[in-house]
């Protein structure tokens, strides 16, 4: 079996199961909850909220930040232009460059941990039903030991979960 998962029909019922499925001995790494409206006032809401996008878009603009700076300085002592009696590295004009090629470092590093961490590189989400995007919410279990299972459908029947569903 590669997931077992049930459908309820508000947060309550949700939050219910999800405890039960955390009583059962789940991580909420293991845990999965999706639906199609953002849920802030259960708890649930809170799984997987930290991220590290702030600190990968920094570094997608300190490289850019650090490339433009050496590609502009670098091109200007190469092919060095007297122009009378002012520097050869001219930082006011670099300026622009240095700070197009920052923000794009930083936009750059941002879209590709979007879609890391969002899973669009995958080819099949991890866990869907198409109930979901009529309103219900999905919990469940992705890829649970043969062990646990009698577990984990006792806790998401307890919740209120009318039908389970394996795949």
């Amino acid at each position: 079996m590669s997931a077992l998962y049930a459908m309820f029909g508000d947060g309550d019922s949700a939050q219910r199961a999800v405890n039960g499925l955390r009583q059962a001995g789940l991580t909420d790494a293991d845990i999965t909850v999706v639906s199609a409206v953002p849920i802030e006032d259960q708890e649930f809401g809170e799984i997987d909220k930290t991220t590290w996008i702030w600190y990968i878009a920094c570094a997608g603009a300190f490289l850019g930040f650090c490339g433009s700076t050496w590609l502009t300085r670098m091109t200007e002592l190469a092919w060095p232009l007297q122009t009378g009696n002012m520097p050869i590295v001219a930082w006011w004009p670099n300026l622009i460059v240095i700070f197009e090629m920052t923000m794009l470092g930083s936009i750059i590093a941002t879209v590709i941990t979007l879609i890391v961490t969002g899973g669009l590189a995958r080819r099949m989400p991890k866990l869907y039903d198409p109930e979901v995007t009529d309103g219900k919410i999905l919990v469940g279990v992705a890829r649970p030991s043969e062990a646990s299972v009698p577990d984990l459908e006792r806790a998401l029947r307890a919740a209120g979960a009318a039908q389970l569903r394996r795949i």
